[in-house]
């Protein structure tokens, strides 16, 4: 079920805020895209240490949004799988363009210079290598087969 958004005005930068204006809407997404994660306790473990009731909230928001979706894990009844919809795909280039920036105002974070050395390359390629990778379940720093581990062996 799709939800809409009262919109403040015909601005797309101020329906992009109105879906995704607090930081846990991208976190969250981060995990899925960078990390893999996809289970409740998965995003619960995640080092900016998320409320409950927040992390309920925004999963929830996201699927009323149609930006994830949730389904039945394959081998564990308690638990339920988090997937992007092809709309949560699609902020996959924000989140390469919010990682570029940080990386190269903020050299501490992990991997900056590496992941700016790969964000340079041709972004169409790499956010189309990223959005098959996490429709197929993988990420771009976890797992097996991830975009990282992919990119190193070309």
């Amino acid at each position: 079920m799709r939800k809409t958004i009262k919109r403040r005005s015909n601005c797309p930068i101020a329906f992009s805020l109105e879906v995704v204006g607090d930081s846990w809407t991208l976190l969250i997404i981060r995990d899925i895209v960078f990390a893999g994660k996809r289970t409740f306790g998965e995003f619960l473990a995640s080092d900016e240490k998320i409320a409950r009731n927040i992390l309920a909230s925004r999963l929830a928001r996201l699927e009323e949004l149609g930006l994830i979706t949730k389904k039945p894990h394959p081998t564990d009844g308690r638990k339920d799988l988090y997937e992007l919809t092809d709309a949560g795909l699609d902020f996959i280039p924000v989140l390469l363009e919010l990682s570029a920036w940080g990386a190269k105002y903020e050299p501490e974070t992990a991997e900056a210079a590496a992941w700016l050395r790969e964000v340079r390359m041709d972004k169409d390629r790499l956010i189309q290598l990223i959005r098959d990778t996490v429709k197929n379940g993988g990420s771009v720093f976890a797992g097996p087969d991830n975009v990282m581990d992919r990119l190193k062996a070309r």
